[in-house]
């Protein structure tokens, strides 16, 4: 918040437009964000990082540039059946205008993602596998290495959404190896309305622009247009640079704390509301992967998740409640929604106790 009061109080004017000192310390502060979410996900180059406004334009930017560019009728687009929305609709958007088919790789009753049946549904018509790399309900965390190296074996280049994974755990994308990878910003404590979209150069040079307009263009005549380098290429238009700079202060944030002690005090939270939930009678955690994040989705017989949400806000809890943009996933469950705590490093053993106790109340109110 501080950091958004003094961009709109001292440089606010738009970048790579002027000559003049505000437009240029601008320019520098966004690129300088650019350079620094680079460094927090590793990328080779500040050229690999577009800016958007959020996982999900960053989903239906590569949806639509790459299918465009690189899909025909009968191809077929790989996901998981723990997507989120946002990695499905853009894909069944493509698919209605081309012809696509999207496959899904099933997943067991712990959550877990079944990597042989995944690989037996690669096909010589695979143009793209899209997977997430913590389901926003399971909170199982999948193999996303193994999931890249078998994909890449087969030549199929890999989109990582990584909206529910850069605040939990360390995301290197040269490691990983990933070809593309999407988050927000306002799930690392950013602001809203800003994303990332990383993309091997490769492919952002490969693939065309997702929308037209300023920036993005290198001359324009009536006759013909040539578009600008990256990552300019794929930022019509006037960007979200205060938003940028604000990000860029939450992710030097979470670098000072250290995104391993984070992931590590995350997980000792996890294994202590896990315990204490399954104490509560009736009481079934939806996702036992082996391999988890923070997040805990559960019913309570005889309590529908939507009254337990309301009756637990009254007591000042906020947990999430319903099919959390993953419907298709709860069709998969057998459930119609679930109640959701997610816990974060800002989270206490003390806040556990209390969700515990609240369940509890509202058990013996029912």
């Amino acid at each position: 918040m501080d950091k958004i009061t003094e961009m709109y109080s001292t440089v606010n004017a738009n970048v790579h437009r002027g000559v003049h000192f505000l437009s240029q310390a601008a320019t520098e502060e966004h690129e300088a964000s650019r350079e620094t979410v680079q460094q927090f996900i590793n990328a080779a180059s500040p050229n690999e990082i577009v800016f958007t406004r959020g996982a999900t334009e960053s989903v239906n930017m590569v949806a639509s540039s790459f299918c465009s560019r690189f899909c025909s009728e009968g191809d077929e687009i790989l996901i998981t059946a723990m997507e989120h929305h946002s990695n499905i609709v853009p894909w069944q958007l493509q698919g209605e205008k081309q012809g696509l088919k999207l496959r899904v790789a099933p997943i067991n009753e712990k959550g877990e993602l079944l990597l042989e049946e995944l690989e037996k549904l690669i096909s010589p018509r695979t143009k793209l596998i899209a997977v997430t790399h913590i389901s926003n309900v399971l909170g199982t965390i999948n193999p996303i290495e193994e999931i890249i190296e078998i994909a890449h074996r087969h030549d199929v280049p890999v989109l990582i959404d990584a909206a529910q994974s850069v605040q939990h755990c360390r995301v290197d994308v040269q490691q990983l190896n990933c070809d593309f990878l999407v988050f927000s910003s306002h799930k690392i404590y950013g602001p809203t309305g800003v994303g990332v979209l990383y993309g091997k150069e490769k492919w952002l040079n490969a693939i065309p622009p997702y929308q037209g307009g300023g920036e993005m263009i290198e001359t324009v005549s009536f006759e013909k247009t040539t578009f600008n380098k990256l990552p300019y290429k794929f930022e019509a238009g006037t960007p979200d640079y205060i938003g940028t700079a604000a990000l860029a202060t939450a992710l030097d944030y979470i670098s000072a704390l250290g995104i391993d002690e984070i992931a590590h005090y995350e997980h000792k939270l996890l294994e202590f509301a896990t315990e204490k939930l399954l104490s509560v009678p009736g009481l079934r955690i939806i996702g036992n992967a082996a391999n988890k994040s923070s997040v805990i989705s559960f019913l309570v017989d005889g309590i529908h998740p939507y009254d337990m949400g309301t009756l637990l806000d009254r007591m000042g809890i906020a947990v999430r409640t319903g099919h959390h943009c993953a419907e298709p996933l709860m069709h998969v469950l057998g459930v119609e929604g679930t109640v959701r705590a997610s816990f974060a490093f800002y989270n206490t053993k003390e806040e556990v106790d209390l969700l515990l106790k609240g369940i509890e109340r509202i058990g013996r109110l029912f």
